[in-house]
């Protein structure tokens, strides 16, 4: 049935920011730099204490919508950015206390804080940054959501608190640049980002999700400390269960009184949500966005088709080139502000692009379903290994039987020896495969990262998918928030439903790889909603890009080539540079695998971002 329209006041995709003393200049700068986030308004507070900085995107209530927001004797103020999808049944609870002057969720935040404490954020089921100033106790009270879906930034030397949404607030400050190598490192020789809560400023860390962070004022004491905790437990499988809290995530997330899109790449994350949706609303309210690549072997069309022709949505399409990107590169890298992985990047911008031309202000998008329905394929390694270990022979027979039968690889065995060999052989393997790193800045650092322990040691699959959920979704919540935010666009994630998360880590290994498919109970419970092609999807491909190919167009080759003979790229001390030249001069022969243009986006993408943030060649920069 479709949904009953309501009115519905959401309006705090936004950026924030704020220090612990008075300048109202400086504030003002910051909240400059946040302007993508908000471009609609601005507010702030100033006293002695604190600087309060807010950007505002407008969906509706223009008027009464204005942050900070204060509580009735305005004794407590609050920036905020996110969304409590379950505030109007909170403010129900908070009506009968607390005198509203506003029809909003940061209204119900303040004053939930004011009746629970710190513990208010076990009522939220959303997303969210913010920061609550409390003049009565004389402490600033930061927060994150569960998951780190909203980011948010610190800056404290033991005598100054900065905080922002986005870090390049932060450097309005005169704030010392000093890259952070342990984290260039893991980049570099992992593949890995924001999987820690220091960023690629040294200076510079996060308040890690699911933490609150309590600054003294007077006393000038920071503490952070984790509110909430994912477990594994013991729960019986229900496919119906599944399918009514993800109904109901989405139904959550449509509270909106603009139009709702969908991103949807054809996998069966993005699929299930726009299928839901077609049940829930007018088809021909419904637009989605895709990246598709016509030729090519990342293309996902035929997915998208089997979606556009069940449901009868207005599909919208781009198809980012390479000449594309060098248009873009820049914009890009200013608002991803850290190191990004390689060009895939670039899909999702611009499929945020496309949304903001066609007029949409929010999407839902399928965020996280891989992370807890063990949706990649090096998950049957861990799942092999567990059923190895516990002596479950035929089953796991049956499974790689079963694996290889669907995906025709041996991937799956693989990943599964690779995680009995011991850990100076894990670590080896590394170094072998990425030799284009400078020797002795890998050896310095080899010792001092924990990152392949911390994730690859897993004696199971649901402890894997703990494991990746603390360490690897981050990343991808990073990429979405600033490609949306660059163009002014709220991403919900009905995946990163707490509910739905806690329900499917409580379930048995089983749960989730059956019969050498993943996501196994999600597929049953989207049986009769979700078209049969896409059920029986064995593919999986990520925003994917031809990197490899656009390396060798004649634009980006010269703008490659030029980098890699610059001054500064030949003193970074990170890379062995006579290496790297050599795996780009063999760009054309067939040897130049997928590994070789990861190789190189890398290195061009970690120069790149030297120069624009820490060499400042680009400080004037606004992007957009």
């Amino acid at each position: 049935m479709p949904v009953k329209k309501q009115r519905i006041l959401f309006y705090k995709m936004c950026g924030i920011c704020g220090f612990n003393w008075k300048d109202e200049n400086l504030c003002k700068l910051m909240a400059d730099t946040l302007k993508h986030r908000g471009p609609d308004d601005e507010g702030f507070y100033f006293d002695e204490n604190v600087s309060l900085g807010h950007r505002r995107l407008s969906i509706i209530d223009l008027e009464k919508g204005h942050q900070p927001i204060h509580n009735e004797d305005k004794s407590i103020w609050i920036v905020y950015n996110g969304e409590i999808y379950n505030y109007l049944e909170l403010r129900r609870d908070l009506e009968n206390k607390h005198k509203f002057y506003t029809n909003s969720d940061t209204e119900v935040i303040i004053h939930a804080y004011e009746e629970y404490g710190f513990d208010c954020l076990n009522k939220f089921n959303g997303m969210w940054a913010f920061c609550i100033y409390d003049k009565n106790k004389n402490l600033l009270f930061l927060s994150r959501d569960r998951f780190g879906v909203k980011p948010l930034y610190y800056f404290f030397d033991g005598k100054n608190f900065i905080f922002a949404s986005e870090i390049k607030a932060i450097l309005q400050h005169n704030i010392k640049r000093t890259p952070n190598e342990d984290l260039i490192f893991d980049y570099l020789m992992y593949n890995i980002v924001d999987h820690t809560d220091e960023t690629f400023f040294k200076e510079i860390k996060k308040i890690p999700k699911g933490h609150i962070a309590i600054f003294e004022i007077k006393e000038k004491e920071l503490k952070i400390e984790r509110y909430w905790t994912l477990k594994s437990g013991k729960e019986k499988e229900d496919k119906e269960k599944i399918r009514n809290i993800f109904l109901d995530s989405i139904r959550l997330r449509l509270r909106s009184d603009v139009p709702v899109g969908s991103c949807l790449s054809g996998g069966i994350d993005s699929s299930s949500i726009v299928c839901a949706l077609a049940g829930m609303i007018d088809n021909k309210n419904i637009k989605t966005f895709s990246a598709v690549f016509p030729g090519k072997d990342i293309d996902e069309s035929e997915y998208i088709k089997e979606v556009i022709e069940k449901t009868n949505i207005k599909a919208n399409f781009t198809s980012p080139s390479g000449n594309d990107l060098m248009k873009d590169i820049m914009k890009l890298i200013y608002y991803q502000e850290e190191p990004f992985i390689g060009p895939e990047v670039y899909t999702q911008f611009r499929v945020m692009e496309l949304a903001h031309e066609k007029g949409l202000k929010v999407l839902l998008d399928g965020q996280g379903g891989d992370e807890i329905l063990a949706g990649y394929v090096y998950f049957f390694g861990y799942y092999f290994k567990e059923l190895l270990k516990k002596g479950k022979i035929l089953t796991l027979l049956r499974e790689i039987y079963s694996y290889y039968k669907n995906h025709k690889s041996f991937y799956g065995i693989v990943a599964m020896l690779y995680l009995f060999l011991p850990y100076f052989f894990k670590t080896y393997i590394f170094q072998r495969r990425n030799n284009y790193m400078d020797k002795s800045f890998m050896n310095k650092y080899q010792k001092e990262s924990t990152y392949l322990k911390d994730l690859i040691d897993a004696n199971s699959l649901n402890d894997s998918l703990l494991k990746h959920f603390e360490y690897k979704l981050e990343h991808l919540l990073k990429f979405e928030d600033r490609n949306s935010m660059a163009f002014s666009i709220e991403t919900r994630l009905p995946f990163l439903d707490y509910r739905l998360v806690e329900y499917l880590f409580s379930l048995p290994s089983s749960s989730k790889i059956k019969g050498g498919e993943t996501k196994f109970v999600f597929r049953n419970a989207m049986e009769g909603i979700l078209p049969d092609k896409i059920l029986q999807r064995q593919s999986k491909f990520g925003f994917e890009t031809p990197g490899n190919e656009w390396i060798k167009l004649p634009e980006i080759s010269e703008f490659i080539r030029n980098i890699l003979n610059s001054k500064s790229f030949k003193e970074r001390g990170y890379f062995d540079v006579k290496y790297i030249k050599k795996i780009f001069k063999n760009k054309n022969n067939q040897g130049f695998v997928k590994h070789n243009g990861e190789v190189i986006w890398k290195v061009i993408l970690l120069e790149l971002w030297f120069r624009m943030f820490i060499d400042k060649q680009n400080e004037k920069f606004k992007g957009v």
